[in-house]
């Protein structure tokens, strides 16, 4: 009867539903879901929408670090004995966020091998887009790196067709998630556009071509100075 039980568990149905240690919440956008600096006793889950995440420095300065989305886990640091939240996160939009308390989080990953499983996965693909990150800051030119976020914000690829990027982010944003300035961003943007990569209609919409150019790095995205 055990090992029935343990093969029908169902990690997403489990983090989908009220209990022990576990609470579902609903953030409107622009809601702080948690702040720099507050004291980490669990870990959360996105059912819907996406969240920002921003570190503010000593000196004051706010920057973007990350866009995450449904499907995805954040304020993990707590299970590693960080005893306070290291970033702030944003409801970029209207969110079903599930918070887990970290006994419960611990519990469930010892005992649930198809649970261990999917938070093994996000950690992995999480730990390999840190490093494509790293590589991208280290060497390639600030609009190359746009072109990757935009891609990355399309989610593209994922369902096979072009679809809109479906958060409002401002040209400051952009800029402070690729390191450069708005002017730039403005100004890649409208080539972009220009050029086919994207259009506008609402939202910002990325097609087939700015894939391409980003794969073959032709000569409209070149390695130039950030």
């Amino acid at each position: 009867m055990g090992t029935a039980l343990k093969d029908t568990f169902d990690p997403k149905a489990f983090l989908a539903r009220v209990g022990q240690g576990k609470t579902i919440s609903e953030y409107k956008k622009h809601q702080n879901i948690f702040c720099q600096g507050e004291t980490a006793t669990s870990v959360f889950y996105i059912q819907k929408g996406r969240v920002k995440l921003t570190v503010l420095s000593e000196q004051g300065k706010e920057a973007v670090v990350g866009i995450l989305e449904a499907g995805q886990f954040f304020g993990e640091g707590c299970l590693n004995g960080h005893p306070l939240r290291i970033a702030t996160t944003t409801a970029l939009e209207d969110c079903v966020i599930t918070s887990i308390t970290t006994a419960a989080m611990m519990s469930t990953l010892y005992n649930e091998p198809a649970f261990s499983e999917l938070f093994m996965a996000y950690l992995l693909t999480r730990n390999s887009r840190v490093e494509e990150d790293l590589i991208d800051q280290l060497f390639n030119s600030s609009e190359k790196r746009l072109a990757r976020l935009l891609l990355i914000l399309a989610n593209f690829g994922k369902e096979g067709v072009t679809q809109p990027i479906a958060v409002e982010l401002s040209q400051e944003t952009l800029a402070e998630m690729i390191g450069t300035t708005r002017s730039r961003v403005s100004f890649f943007m409208n080539k972009f556009r220009k050029l086919g990569f994207i259009s506008y209609n609402g939202k910002i919409e990325v097609h087939n071509s700015l894939l391409n150019a980003v794969l073959n790095d032709k000569p409209q995205i070149r390695r130039e100075d950030a």
